[in-house]
């Protein structure tokens, strides 16, 4: 059971605001770790940037906010800087077990000469739409994965900005969308992404390449499969975006198929063992976005964030079925708009961002097990 916490995070700091927020983590001392883009805020909201200022506020917060337990922010940093090259459109974020900050992208940005393809007029740090289908190469700016120490020490970039060749290129990612760091093997599993058809792991490290698959465990492939048809016959690779792959204690990976409506499990090898399909009419933005795993030691629960039906949903990891679901649409605590990361702390609180017009990071505070009395809890407002 979960309630929201409606006080949690507090108030930031200097006039600070968020844009879209993108990526959410917890680390070993259950500090919560954001990720938003600076680029999406209106200009009316960012009125006191302008020469002269427009007003006192507001401006936006750094990229990367650390928070503790109690709300306060405690860190912060993020955005280009000398030796490396920060993503077009940052997209996720994940706090290792080492504490390395790892972070995606799925901007297009613009190619050296000329405009990217698909992102005239939607400016700087342009993501493709969020139901892509498009198998056509073009120019892909994020074609990399960016580490971090968590003061925003650059350690590591794997891949080279708008260098990608497709989905069974093993040297660059094109456009990824979330990172898991395997504590067992120090391995990296890259939900690739936006542009790519699939899971891509490497060395933590040194960044080798290990390995890769597509849908089902096939080799991955760029052919525009089309607009999402639930009536059709399941898809044989993944749809853009895949937008996670989680790794459980037990060695099995769960990858977002996002806009095809299902998760898709994998042993480490890319082995497939199972699938289940997740609201399976939704079409448009699919509904599958994340996932995190409640944290006794089997990990029993999933919990899956739906950003089309403004949902998570609790879920029976051994069976996959749905057991009941929170939230709603709307702009008040515990309501969603644009669920799209999610992440579990220590105590098994839950918390969630999202993206579009959401910009903002909520917790949702766990409350023990109990029956099950209804499919849909609705808004889980703090009881009296």
């Amino acid at each position: 059971m979960f309630e929201v916490d409606p006080l949690w995070p507090k108030p930031l700091p200097n006039h600070w605001i968020l844009g879209m927020t993108i990526g959410v983590s917890a680390d070993a001392q259950d500090h919560i770790w954001i990720i938003h883009r600076q680029q999406t805020l209106e200009p009316k909201e960012v009125y006191a940037t302008t020469d002269p200022p427009g007003s006192s506020c507001c401006l936006p917060a750094p990229p990367v906010l650390e928070y503790d337990q109690a709300g306060n922010l405690i860190g912060h940093w993020g955005g280009k800087g000398q030796g490396y090259e920060w993503p077009d459109s940052n997209h996720g974020i994940t706090v290792d077990y080492k504490g390395n900050v790892w972070i995606g992208g799925n901007g297009r940005g613009m190619p050296p000469g000329g405009a990217a393809r698909g992102g005239a007029g939607r400016g700087q740090g342009a993501a493709p739409d969020e139901s892509q289908t498009s198998g056509t190469l073009g120019y892909f700016h994020d074609s990399m994965i960016m580490k971090f120490t968590q003061d925003g020490k650059f350690v590591m970039q794997i891949g080279k900005v708008g260098a990608s060749k497709g989905s069974n290129d093993v040297e660059n990612l094109r456009l990824p969308a979330k990172i898991f760091v395997d504590k067992n093997t120090n391995e990296v599993y890259v939900a690739d992404g936006y542009g790519n058809h699939r899971v891509i792991v490497y060395d933590a490290d040194t960044g080798k390449y290990k390995r890769h698959w597509g849908a089902y465990g096939n080799k991955p492939d760029d052919t525009n499969l089309g607009p999402y048809n639930p009536d059709a016959p399941p898809a044989q690779q993944f749809r853009n975006p895949v937008h996670c792959a989680e790794l459980a204690n037990d060695g099995l990976l769960y990858v977002c198929d996002r806009v095809n409506d299902r998760i898709q499990v994998f042993k480490k090898d890319g082995t497939f063992v199972k699938e289940v399909f997740i609201a399976k009419r939704t079409l448009g933005d699919g509904s599958v976005w994340d996932i995190a795993f409640s944290k006794d030691p089997q990990q029993k629960f999933i919990y899956l964030a739906n950003g089309a039906n403004e949902k998570v949903y609790v879920m029976l990891r051994a069976t996959l079925e749905i057991l009941t679901s929170f939230g709603d649409g709307g702009r008040q605590p515990g309501q969603f708009y644009a669920v799209h990361s999610i992440a579990t702390d220590s105590k098994g609180n839950i918390y969630t961002t999202e993206t579009y017009r959401g910009q903002r990071v909520q917790r949702f505070l766990y409350k023990g097990l109990g029956s099950v009395t209804k499919p849909d809890q609705g808004t889980v407002w703090p009881k009296k």
